[in-house]
């Protein structure tokens, strides 16, 4: 399989789980993919805590939970999972008094060595939402 077919392979395989998951729509408004594929890479773009309406869940923590599940949702539409995961990048709007929530969700999702680089910004706004992750995953040789 070429790599364009195999992108574009990865890109529906993702747009048919974000369909799933009501959040297709929110990509074509805004004319940006979920994920895309390059070579043996899968890029995601930022994940947010929305809840099922597109809005963002009021609640940190739950919201912080809620940016991790789409996120897991969007590296498996591609056949990735969360231990594929090199590089994460996450925004934060007050990254002072956020991070003990972020650092206790994260210790659950990556649990062992050896850990993805990690990078965090703080930033002054994310749409209405306090907390985006996007990371850079390798996809597996099966996928």
């Amino acid at each position: 399989m070429s790599d364009d077919a195999a992108a574009c392979e990865a890109h529906s395989s993702c747009c048919a789980c974000l369909r799933l998951a009501n959040r297709h729509a929110l990509y074509e408004e805004h004319g940006y993919s979920a994920a895309i594929r390059s070579g043996d890479l899968l890029f995601v773009s930022g994940q947010v805590g929305s809840r099922s309406d597109g809005t963002p869940e009021p609640d940190f923590a739950r919201q912080v939970q809620l940016a991790f599940e789409n996120l897991k949702a969007t590296l498996g539409a591609a056949g990735c999972t969360l231990d594929d995961v090199v590089d994460v990048t996450t925004f934060h709007t007050d990254p002072e008094n956020q991070f003990p929530t972020i650092m206790a969700v994260k210790q659950t999702v990556f649990r062992e060595p050896p850990y993805p680089n990690w990078t965090a910004i703080g930033v002054n706004w994310l749409a209405g939402f306090d907390f985006e992750i996007k990371v850079i995953a390798r996809i597996p040789a099966k996928a």
